[in-house]
């Protein structure tokens, strides 16, 4: 375990260094990983950073409105709902890694716009180490590493979680003094909710994603995993009331594990997978049938994408 006191302090040091007189902006999403980072190098260099919050459309329910109360302490913190041009760029994309390299680009331009306006000079973001060895180990691409285009209209880029695994990233967030609900929050991937649909990302796809994901986590917060989720895989017939349906299969996902690079599925009792399956088909609009995942980590990933 890194000895947080001492990362914290070489951190800023880093951070301030780097940038000298210089403004950079932040890639905040809300998730332990971005919202460190941000909280770090605000510490480090204050007005200097600019943290920008992308509304991409592909994300937790509620998730906006909650950055905007959680971080608005940061004075040019900016909001910015770019969800109508996600939406656009992933019409029709279907292959995983596409997806990813299409979201990686828009980020980076949604970005890049903001830095205009700012005049900033640096990007920071909060890769950690698991999401470069999955990258360079060609696993997967992540929107921040191996999605970035292949050239970004920046002077630098800095990644001060770049070395540090999950669960250190947590222990940094608890040192700077980060509310509860985003240091334990659960690990969101950096794609968002696109890598929780198989095949094309749409709209409707991403609500079923994103109201079925809010009940898993309510239903399985006593069970504490590492992440938990729901996915949308397909479509299956299934039966409301006396009408035949074709509706959408999600996955329940949950497991258990230290630093994301491997994870065991939890095993949940049949009461509550039940209870999953009754409040999401019942609450969900055009949800038909819920599977689990009994899956580990190898041979599967924890996300779907």
């Amino acid at each position: 375990m890194v000895d947080v006191e001492s990362f914290v302090a070489d951190a800023k040091d880093e951070i301030s260094e780097e940038l000298g007189d210089s403004t950079a902006i932040i890639a905040l999403s809300g998730g332990v990983d971005s919202s460190t980072a941000a909280a770090l190098a605000y510490e480090a260099v204050g007005e200097q950073l600019v943290p920008v919050y992308v509304d991409t459309g592909l994300m937790r329910e509620g998730e906006t409105e909650e950055i905007e109360e959680v971080f608005g302490y940061m004075e040019r913190l900016r909001v910015v709902d770019a969800s109508d041009r996600y939406f656009e760029k992933l019409e029709g994309v279907t292959d995983p890694e596409e997806k990813r390299h299409v979201i990686g680009e828009q980020f980076i331009r949604e970005f890049e716009t903001v830095a205009n306006e700012v005049d900033a000079d640096y990007l920071v973001q909060g890769t950690i180490y698991p999401d470069r060895i999955e990258s360079e180990g060609n696993i997967k691409s992540h929107h921040n590493v191996g999605g970035l285009p292949d050239v970004v209209d920046f002077d630098g880029l800095i990644e001060p979680l770049r070395d540090l695994y999950k669960d250190e990233v947590r222990a940094v967030a608890r040192h700077l003094g980060l509310e509860e609900v985003i240091s334990e929050r659960m690990p969101f991937p950096g794609p968002g909710l696109a890598v929780r649909v198989v095949g094309e990302v749409t709209p409707e796809k991403v609500r079923v994603a994103r109201e079925a994901t809010a009940i898993v986590e309510d239903e399985l917060e006593e069970y504490d995993p590492w992440q938990a989720f729901a996915a949308v895989l397909g479509r299956a017939t299934g039966v409301k009331g006396d009408n035949r349906v074709h509706g959408h299969v999600v996955a329940v996902r949950s497991v258990e594990s230290r630093d994301g690079m491997t994870a065991r599925a939890q095993e949940l009792d049949w009461e509550t997978l039940q209870r999953l399956q009754s409040r999401i088909t019942g609450t969900v609009e055009d949800c038909s049938r819920v599977v689990y995942d009994v899956t580990h980590k190898p041979p599967a990933t924890i996300e779907y994408e």
